[in-house]
């Protein structure tokens, strides 16, 4: 089969033609690589590819296949990985330079799944230095590019793997989102990409940012696509103490089941100044699709959704202090060459190894933790989280989901907001408060800019309803495919 054929396909699509015997997951695995060395020297998605590894893993996929002995409908497919969750033998940078001679010891559960279920393994990808950012400008290696403009930024934290499905690089990638990481590019990229509810899907191997927010999740063509891979990676996980001891639907055959039409909420808050025109226009577009498929829609109020991002950097840079504190040199980060004694060896060697953004954080986070203001900033904090919890838990009494934009604008320039970082955080704005309520939401691409850049819309869903949420995107990604969509490398 020609290779970009096998490139521009659907994960499902390629699961077909492996069942179908029209080809085989070396031939799957080998176009992909060829399509990384055709593209990623202009879009750097990857860090790190082992093409022997891969091959290998492809050809016992194969050999599986000849058995009968196939592990599962994605067995033979490859997958990108965010370069914080562990993979044996693999680097795990974090894209930081204090982590850049790091070899993971152990696989990720995540990895651990994918591996149980026969999908080939398919490199490192970019992202804001140990996933603190929104544009995957913060990388120790350099920026990720948006495929769709080679100007503008991907996204972030998780650019890299937005861009790897976006170029076509990969056909599903994993991510983690603390604050918008997999939405936010996934919207910007053109690409589906999803949080699940926290504790669906275990953080074991994840290496942290704020550990009471991130969530590992996919990114893909499709809504099919992401809910076949999200079937992979959840269940209930004895190593991680937030894991969800909860069945795993069948979210690919569920999604393929007709939905009633039912109650879609309009938050005000997401709709007020600061919303892009063509944004606007797009999301609005999605609202009459549903209307017109009998989809009820309801004005809501989350009226706390102001307070989200003052919450959000206070929770999220106290977290991050506190798990950041091991990278000391000491152990297995690089240690300065220039450290004279005990306290140099800490100090200096977070001075070179961090990077501007991730010092920001931290200290703002210590200072937050820190004797006499502990109280008036991280208690006030988490109290006001419980206030945001609440108001989802009262618009969920009327309606089944709730429609947003995913980002207040399309990709942005590189350097744009780099020098301004509050304007950098909102970018963020209309995805952080789903992980303060630990929901899960979805980002679908809805439409396009007059220049040609993607535009995504989210769906967020009562807790542990992703099912119910897949569906409902299912409804609109089925009829309008904006995904499929590739840009001109």
């Amino acid at each position: 089969m020609d290779q970009s054929n096998l490139t521009s396909a659907t994960a499902a699509d390629l699961a077909n033609f492996l069942d179908q015997g029209s080809c085989s997951s070396i031939e799957i695995t080998h176009a992909f690589i060829e399509r990384v060395k055709t593209v990623d020297d202009r879009v750097h998605a990857f860090l790190h590819l082992d093409e022997d590894d891969m091959l290998a893993q492809a050809n016992a996929s194969d050999q599986r296949r000849a058995k009968g002995e196939t592990l599962g409908s994605l067995d033979g497919i490859p997958v990108g990985m965010k370069d914080v969750i562990s993979v044996e033998g693999q680097p795990l940078t974090a894209a930081s330079k204090i982590l850049e001679n790091y070899i993971s010891p152990y696989d990720a559960t995540v990895t651990r799944n994918l591996k149980e279920a026969g999908m080939v393994i398919g490199g490192r990808l970019n992202l804001d230095e140990f996933a603190m950012g929104s544009s995957t400008e913060n990388s120790a290696y350099g920026p990720t590019r948006n495929p769709w403009n080679l100007d503008c930024v991907p996204g972030g934290s998780s650019g890299g793997s937005s861009a790897a499905v976006a170029a076509r690089e990969v056909p599903l990638s994993l991510g983690s989102d603390t604050g918008g990481s997999i939405r936010q590019p996934a919207s910007l990229c053109g690409v589906v990409g999803m949080k699940p509810t926290y504790g669906m899907v275990s953080r074991y191997g994840l290496a942290a940012f704020a550990s009471s927010l991130d969530q590992i999740g996919p990114f893909a063509q499709t809504v099919e696509d992401a809910a076949l891979l999200l079937e992979v990676i959840c269940g209930h996980d004895p190593m991680d103490s937030t894991s969800f001891p909860t069945e795993v639907p069948r979210y690919s055959s569920e999604i393929q089941s007709p939905i009633s039409p039912c109650k879609l909420g309009l938050p005000a808050e997401f709709f007020g100044p600061g919303m892009d025109d063509e944004v606007r226009k797009s999301i609005e577009d999605a609202i009459k699709f549903y209307e017109s498929k009998g989809f009820e829609i309801v004005q809501v109020s989350l009226p706390c959704t102001d307070l989200s991002i003052p919450v959000y950097y206070v929770i999220a840079t106290a977290e991050a202090s506190s798990n950041l504190a091991r990278y000391d040199g000491i152990r297995y980060t690089s240690r300065s060459l220039k450290a004279e004694n005990a306290i140099d060896v800490y100090s200096k060697s977070r001075g070179e190894g961090l990077g501007e953004e991730v010092k920001r954080r931290c200290i703002l986070g210590a200072y937050a933790l820190s004797s006499g203001y502990y109280d008036a900033y991280y208690l006030r904090a988490q109290k006001t989280r419980t206030l945001i919890r609440k108001d989802f838990e009262k618009v969920f009494e009327q309606v089944d989901a709730v429609l947003t934009p995913t980002s207040p604008t399309p990709a942005f320039k590189f350097g744009e907001k780099s020098d301004d970082p509050i304007s950098m955080y909102l970018s963020d704005v209309y995805t952080i408060s789903t992980n303060l309520a630990g929901l899960p939401g979805i980002s679908i691409p809805c439409g396009f800019s007059d220049s040609g850049l993607p535009i995504g819309m989210q769906l967020i869903g009562r807790a542990f309803e992703e099912s119910h949420l897949l569906s409902i995107a299912q409804v609109f990604d089925q009829e309008h495919g904006f995904g499929r969509q590739a840009p001109t490398l």
